[in-house]
C-alpha cells in the first residue's frame, strides 16, 4: 500500500495525481496541501479522507476548519504547515507539485525525512539543485521526476544498465511542443496578450507554466532541472521542438543509439510511474495510436526569437545563484505579464537585465538562495515601474 502526500493538490498535477489514486486499490491519501482553493480542497478532503491538510493562508485555514469540522482531517496553514505535512511520518511518498519557489522548502522537508520525492516542481532543482541533492544523499531519500520530459529521460536511462549509465549516456534530447507561437517572428510576438499566450496547443496546465511554455522558459527551466537530475552539464542537453508531443524525450548513447519514450500527451503515466517505480501497473485510457498520430516532426528551437531558452543555457554556464535569480525574475515577470503590466517580449529583456546586474554567490546556503530569489523579484519590479 502506497501512502501519499500531495503538495499542490488543487493544481493540474495534483488533481491528476488524485485521479490516479482514485483508480488504484494500492494508494491511500494521507495528506493534502493546497494554495487558496479551499472549495476544491474541501471536496478532496471529503472524497479521500486525509488525516491532515494544509492551506497557504491562515484565514482560509480557519474557514476550512469550519467547513470540514465533521471530518477527522486536521487543518494546518502557511509555510510551516506545508513543511510539516511534507515530513509527516504517515506517508512515504510526496508528490511535490507546488508551483514556483514556494515549493522549495516543502520539497526539502520531504527529502530530509527520507521519503520518495516525486518531483513535479522544476523550480526546486533550478533554484537549489546542489542543496537538494546533498540533502537527498544524506537522508537516503528517493528523487523521481514527474514532468513528462524528465520522466521520459528517467525511463530511458532505466533501460540502460545502471552500472554503465554514465559511460553510455552521450546526450539528452529534450523535446518541446514549441508552445502556441512556434514559428512566429519577434515582430509577430510584439502584441501578444495573456489570453493568446494561455492557449496551449497540446497540454492543459496552470497559467504560469503555460506562459513559460509560450516563451520557451519552461523548456529552459527543464534544461536546468535535467542537468541536476541526471548529473550532466547543460551542453549535453539539446532541445528539439516536437509539435505533436508524442515523443516525450530521448537519450543518445555513446554508440549513436537513441532511446525514446513515447505516449499520449497526458500526465497520468509519468505520475503513476513516479508512484509505482520500479513496477508498472496497467492503465486503460492512454493507448498511443501511432497510425492516427501520423507524422512526427523535430526541429531546432529559435533561440533568437525565444530568448528565454538562451538565457537558461547562460544561467547554467554560470551556475551557483544565477539559475535561482533567473527563476525568481521569471516568476515576477510572468505575473506582471498576466496582469498586463509587462509586454510578452519584455519578459526576456527584463530577465537578461536582472541577470546582468546579479553578483553571483558561490555554493549558496538555503538562506542565500532565498535572498537571491527575493533580490531578483525586487529587481524586476524596479526595472518595470
Amino acid at each position: 500500500m502506497m501512502k501519499l502526500t500531495v503538495l499542490g493538490s488543487t493544481g493540474s498535477i495534483g488533481t491528476q495525481t488524485l485521479e490516479v489514486a482514485e483508480h488504484s486499490d494500492n494508494i491511500t491519501i494521507e495528506a493534502l496541501g493546497a494554495g487558496r482553493n479551499i472549495k476544491l480542497l474541501e471536496e478532496q478532503i471529503r472524497k479521500f479522507r486525509p488525516h491532515i491538510a494544509c492551506v497557504a493562508d491562515e484565514s482560509l485555514a480557519a474557514e476550512l476548519k469550519i467547513k470540514v469540522a465533521d471530518t477527522d482531517t486536521k487543518v494546518l496553514s502557511g509555510e510551516e504547515g506545508m513543511e510539516a505535512i511534507a515530513a509527516d511520518t504517515a506517508s512515504d511518498i510526496v508528490i511535490a507539485a507546488i508551483v514556483g519557489i514556494a515549493g522549495l522548502k516543502p520539497a526539502l522537508a520531504a527529502a530530509k525525512a527520507g521519503k520518495r520525492l516525486a518531483l513535479a516542481n522544476k523550480e526546486t532543482l533550478v533554484a537549489a539543485g546542489d542543496l537538494v541533492r546533498s540533502v537527498i544523499k544524506e537522508s537516503g531519500a528517493e528523487l523521481i521526476p514527474v514532468d513528462s520530459e524528465h520522466s521520459a529521460i528517467f525511463q530511458c536511462l532505466e533501460a540502460v544498465r545502471k552500472d554503465r549509465r554514465k559511460a553510455e549516456l552521450k546526450r539528452i534530447l529534450l523535446t518541446a511542443s514549441g508552445g502556441p507561437f512556434a514559428g512566429k517572428t519577434r515582430e509577430e510576438l510584439a502584441d501578444i496578450t495573456p489570453e493568446k499566450a494561455l492557449k496551449h496547443p497540446n497540454w492543459d496546465m496552470g497559467a504560469k507554466i503555460t506562459i513559460d511554455s509560450a516563451t520557451l522558459m519552461n523548456k529552459g527551466l527543464e534544461v536546468l532541472e535535467a542537468a541536476q537530475l541526471f548529473d550532466v552539464t547543460a551542453d549535453k542537453i539539446d532541445v528539439l521542438v516536437h509539435r505533436q508531443s508524442i515523443v516525450h524525450s530521448m537519450i543518445e548513447l555513446t554508440d549513436g543509439a537513441v532511446l525514446a519514450q513515447m505516449g499520449v500527451p497526458d500526465m497520468k503515466l509519468p505520475i503513476q510511474y513516479a508512484l509505482t517505480y520500479p513496477d508498472r501497473l496497467p492503465m486503460t485510457d492512454n493507448t498511443l495510436d501511432l497510425a492516427a498520430a501520423g507524422t512526427l516532426t523535430f526541429e531546432k528551437p529559435d533561440m533568437e526569437t525565444f530568448r528565454c531558452l538562451a538565457l537558461a543555457y547562460e544561467a547554467a554556464k554560470v551556475g551557483h545563484t544565477m539559475p535561482c535569480v533567473l527563476n525568481g525574475a521569471n516568476e515576477a515577470a510572468v505575473s506582471l505579464f498576466l496582469h498586463k503590466q509587462l509586454g510578452f517580449l519584455d519578459i526576456a529583456e527584463t530577465l537578461e537585465r536582472v541577470m546582468q546586474a546579479h553578483r553571483v554567490v558561490e555554493n549558496p546556503s538555503l538562506e542565500e538562495i532565498l535572498a537571491a530569489d527575493r533580490w531578483a523579484r525586487e529587481q524586476v519590479l524596479a526595472l518595470t515601474q
